[in-house]
């Protein structure tokens, strides 16, 4: 006498459940794979030298460009890639503090900013299709992350279980005069990304970048054809990526309610943001004040938010 023992059947939703959860798996990959690039980008910036896409599209190393004006140009070309990479680190950060506190708990401003950061993000890339240059491993990687970025919003759809209006101010609290610094630092975020988009999508310098290379736009274009172009595609990715963090930060400062974990994230990804793009200025020793005192005020301005809305977001 035999026995047979039945299996349920397992579907394909079923399956797709058993690897992926509720999605916010999804989205905390797609924010360790920025972290990743933003570590590769920071990396390859310290070593000195360019990505071999640059460098065929260019026909010139990092080491030829030296020649040029004492090597400025090239300085002024990592010091983009420095803020870019620490930008994609600090947004990495906001969302995988996304995905773990307010997604999970429902929220759905949690959902609404992941995906209208990471929209405006992905969107920031057709910029590049102005500039005559398009870095394959850039796009492979845009291409590579789009999916799962889609799924994971299509898998957490139905979390948004909650929906709230933005927390109310009391300026005559320290808590709520430091929520109104972090959204000013916030805010100047993203005007400060469309205003280097702006800026790269036009007349690619300002003229404190050509004071510190010393040289005139016509100066690089005479070097080299591709090299403006690729300039531009530096500064669009930064400029995209800066609006994208400041864009989801922004957001979380003006819905999230305090706690431990969102001051947590707010200081590490400003440390990571700020760091990045403010150290490596006196490392270049680009230090116009017209040009770095903005970033260091807004340095300022988030920070000491921080410090004053230490005690309601600390303590829970």
């Amino acid at each position: 006498m035999s026995t047979t023992v039945s299996t349920p059947a397992i579907t394909d939703e079923g399956l797709i459940h058993a690897l992926v959860g509720d999605g916010r798996a999804l989205f905390k990959l797609f924010a360790l794979a920025l972290a990743g690039s933003g570590v590769f980008v920071l990396f390859q910036a310290a070593t000195g030298h360019f990505l071999p896409q640059d460098t065929a599209f260019l026909g010139l190393d990092a080491q030829q460009l030296c020649a040029y004006f004492d090597c400025r140009i090239v300085h002024f070309m990592i010091h983009d890639r420095v803020s870019f990479g620490g930008v994609l680190i600090a947004t990495a950060v906001m969302y995988l503090w996304l995905a773990e506190f307010p997604l999970k708990q429902g929220k759905a401003w949690a959902w609404w900013t992941l995906a209208i950061s990471g929209g405006v993000g992905f969107l920031t890339f057709l910029a590049y299709l102005g500039y005559g240059y398009l870095d394959t491993w850039h796009g492979a990687a845009t291409l590579a992350l789009i999916p799962l970025y889609v799924m994971a919003l299509l898998r957490t759809r139905g979390l948004r279980a909650e929906t709230e209006r933005p927390l109310p101010i009391d300026l005559r609290s320290t808590a709520g005069r430091g929520r109104v610094l972090l959204l000013a630092a916030t805010f100047g975020m993203i005007a400060a990304g469309l205003t280097i988009m702006t800026v790269g999508m036009t007349t690619v310098f300002v003229p404190q970048d050509l004071e510190f290379m010393r040289a005139a736009a016509a100066d690089v274009r005479a070097i080299n054809g591709h090299l403006l172009p690729l300039i531009a595609h530096d500064r669009a990715g930064f400029g995209g990526a800066l609006v994208s963090c400041g864009l989801a930060m922004f957001l979380v400062v003006i819905y999230a309610r305090p706690s431990r974990s969102l001051w947590q994230a707010l200081a590490i990804a400003g440390a990571c943001g700020f760091s990045a793009a403010v150290g490596i200025h006196p490392i270049i020793g680009y230090t116009s004040l017209t040009h770095l005192g903005p970033a260091v005020f807004g340095c300022v301005v988030f920070f000491v938010g921080l410090a004053l809305t230490w005690r309601a977001e600390g303590a829970t």
